[in-house]
């Protein structure tokens, strides 16, 4: 399980507000977790777009597989997080073509040769009934037929949400609006 998170501690700029914080008292809990709240989703947002983007997947499954524990009273702390492992290549546009199937992890499409998701000779191929799943042929057995191994992606998506564009746009998103959101909480409730 792989995730990332707003921690307090780990922001930068946040000292300035330490005498609203200290002048609020038992209230300030409550602004703060707000202000985390928000940035939190915001954050959240954002990774969602860059993690598309980065895998190659379609947004409705990144929004499915990544999974929110928003602050509360005992932790100011909003995790995201995801788990999983190599993702199947059906889940990237696959298309049977007749030099293999094309599909596009990572965003960038290619074709990998004698790869299959249909059976029979072109161009009257059938379904056969596995799902959609990209197979390749493994090894030829005179005694048993042919089998297949069906075919993974390489996109991991914990691994990929730690890591370039995803993080970046984590880090980004937390930098440029906690500052924002605790200076409009703290003073929401300092009126």
């Amino acid at each position: 399980m792989s995730g990332l998170a707003i921690r307090w501690h780990a922001v930068a700029g946040l000292k300035r507000f330490e005498n609203q914080i200290g002048a609020l008292g038992e209230k300030a809990p409550h602004a703060l977790r707000r202000a985390v709240a928000r940035t939190g989703d915001m954050a959240r947002t954002q990774v969602i777009r860059a993690l598309t983007k980065q895998t190659g997947l379609e947004r409705e499954m990144i929004v499915r597989a990544v999974k929110v524990t928003r602050p509360s009273f005992e932790s100011l702390n909003y995790v995201m997080r995801t788990r999983g492992g190599d993702i199947a290549l059906k889940y990237f546009s696959a298309r049977e073509t007749r030099r293999g199937v094309s599909a596009s992890p990572f965003g960038k499409r290619k074709v990998f040769p004698h790869t299959f998701i249909r059976g029979g000779k072109f161009p009257g191929r059938v379904r056969l009934g596995m799902g959609g799943h990209v197979f390749l042929p493994e090894t030829s057995n005179p005694k048993w037929g042919r089998k297949f191994e069906k075919q993974k992606s390489g996109v991991v998506i914990p691994a990929e949400m730690v890591k370039g564009r995803t993080a970046e746009a984590f880090q980004a998103s937390v930098r440029a609006n906690l500052p924002r959101r605790v200076e409009h909480e703290l003073g929401r409730l300092l009126k």
